[in-house]
């Protein structure tokens, strides 16, 4: 399990492996990984934006970015947390993901950024 604190938000990151997919004519590995965002501060937050970094030893790379994750923009209540499981598609057997949520403080309104730390994405079991 990856984890990293940024700004008092705790981001845990547990990543599987699902197999192969054919989609178009292409293969891919698919992915699943699941953060959880515990807010270790006194106030109440909640996720705004998402921005990721996908990148896979074909050096492919792609940018995702939004509002929410998963259709949501939890409100984290102070010693709360907030699990969402979502999927990604490599065209090689590893790759990574990290990036940044944009979250707001409730009580003062005032933005700021969380660190996705760098998590791995790998077909060899042991290594997810």
């Amino acid at each position: 399990m990856t984890q990293q604190i940024t700004n008092g938000i705790k981001i845990s990151v547990k990543t599987r492996y699902n197999g192969s997919v054919r989609r178009n004519q292409n293969t891919f590995n698919a992915f699943s990984y699941y953060i959880t965002i515990e807010n270790k501060t006194k106030d109440i937050v909640q996720l705004l934006e998402r921005f990721w970094e996908i990148s896979d030893a074909l050096n492919h790379k792609e940018y995702i970015e939004g509002e929410g994750v998963v259709g949501q923009q939890p409100t984290i209540e102070p010693k709360g947390s907030y699990t969402y499981k979502s999927n990604c598609f490599l065209h090689a057997p590893t790759g990574s993901m990290k990036g940044t949520f944009k979250m707001i403080n409730k009580k003062t309104k005032q933005q700021f950024e969380v660190i996705v730390p760098t998590f791995q994405l790998t077909t060899t079991p042991l290594l997810n």
